[in-house]
Formats: structure tokens, sequence, C-alpha cells
């Protein structure tokens, strides 16, 4: 996918028309990343917008006992860091590669640069931001009062939307997560994780497939566990 395309992806940026993305695609800086390289870390200056064109990122916040707290997984086409642009100068999490990944990254003074210059781009972004403010307020409301099976049940049926692929009857989540990956999503222990995922299986809800993935089998349980768990 060339750059233009990427960015035709990209929430704040649909609205622009060709010649304005091809103006910020010549912005745009190309960096990449190797396997469990950090692209930043907590509380680093926020100077860049970025958005994946390869690979997987994940945000992770270090709690005071040490423990990670898997934020999300971001993937081709994502952006992150904009929240700490306008919020803080620093940011607050940290980005880490999943895999090989290739970024595409501006300069703050250039987004608010465009953001100035483009009306319609800046009530998209106040749009988007809102939403990522929102779902994280969702996902912390989950972690103080739900249970963990509809944690686990809310995690696994976002990331179908986002990620998943018709499957032998089911839906295949592209990426692989451990038993650890989900217990640091949903701020729980692996062993309780393990039991869950163990009863998601049992009850014909989830399964693996020959790879090593997460294969929702029964897309309709999983979102009344959501609801009902």
């Amino acid at each position: 996918m060339d750059r233009i395309q990427l960015l035709k992806t990209v929430p704040i940026f649909t609205s622009l028309p060709t010649a304005e993305l091809t103006q910020i695609a010549s912005l745009l800086q190309e960096e990449t990343f190797k396997k469990d390289d950090y692209l930043f870390f907590e509380g680093d200056p926020a100077n860049w917008l970025y958005i994946v064109s390869q690979g997987k990122v994940r945000l992770v916040k270090y709690s005071s006992n040490g423990k990670d707290i898997l934020l999300e997984v971001l993937f081709i086409g994502e952006m992150f860091g904009g929240v700490a642009i306008f919020d803080k100068d620093t940011y607050p999490a940290s980005a880490q590669a999943m895999e090989m990944v290739t970024v595409l990254k501006m300069t703050k003074k250039d987004f608010f640069e465009f953001i100035a210059r483009y009306p319609a781009m800046a009530v998209d972004t106040v749009v988007h931001l809102g939403k990522r403010l929102r779902e994280a307020h969702n996902m912390m409301r989950s972690l103080a009062v739900e249970r963990v099976e509809k944690r686990i049940a809310a995690i696994l049926t976002r990331l179908a939307g986002k990620i998943g692929e018709p499957y032998d009857s089911g839906i295949k989540l592209d990426i692989h997560l451990t038993r650890q990956d989900i217990a640091d999503m949903v701020g729980s222990t692996v062993e309780t994780t393990i039991r869950t995922m163990s009863r998601f299986k049992k009850d014909g809800i989830v399964t693996s497939t020959d790879d090593g993935k997460i294969l929702i089998k029964n897309i309709d349980k999983l979102n009344e566990c959501v609801e009902d768990c």
C-alpha cells in the first residue's frame, strides 16, 4: 500500500483531497523497528504523530507494582500518539513493536499547521480522539467493575471487528496473542485467563487454528457474554 492509499484509511485524513494528501505524504518520515524495539517510552516528549504502515504495535502502561498493562494493539493504518500531542507534552504510555514494524510519522509542528489550514481535518481529529478517549474510559470502567469473563469477551469481539478474517465457519484473529497478552489487556492473572479461555473453548465459543491463532467459532455467544457474563 503506497502512502496516499494508507492515508486514505486514517480517519483524520479522510476528508482531504488527493492534492493535500500528497503534500502530507511528502512530510511523513519513515522508520522501521525490529520486534520488541520501543518506538517511544512513557514520559518521552510527545513530538510525533505515528501511523502504522507495516506490522503491529502495542501500547503498554507500567503500573506502580511493575506489572505491564497492554492498553491496545495497533494495526496497519491506525494512528497513535495524537492524544499525547493534544493533551500533554509527554507520551502517557510506551509503544513497542510486536514484530518487524514500519511507521510513518509527522512532527507536531506539521500536524498543527495542517489542522489550522483545513478545518474539516480538525473536526475529524476531534471526533477520532473523542472516540479513542471514550474507548479508554470504557476500558477503565470495565477493569474496575466487570467480571473477567466479560472483559475477555469484550476484547475478543473488539479484535474480531478490527482484524477478524472469515475462516472455517468462524472468525480468525490475525495476530498471535498469548494468554499473558490477553491477561495484560484485561488486567487479570494469566491463570484466570487460561481458565476463562478453556471455558470458552469447552462451550464451543473459541478454539485455536493450526498456526496458534484464536478462532472465534460463535461470535453470537461471545457477544452474549459481553452483555450478560
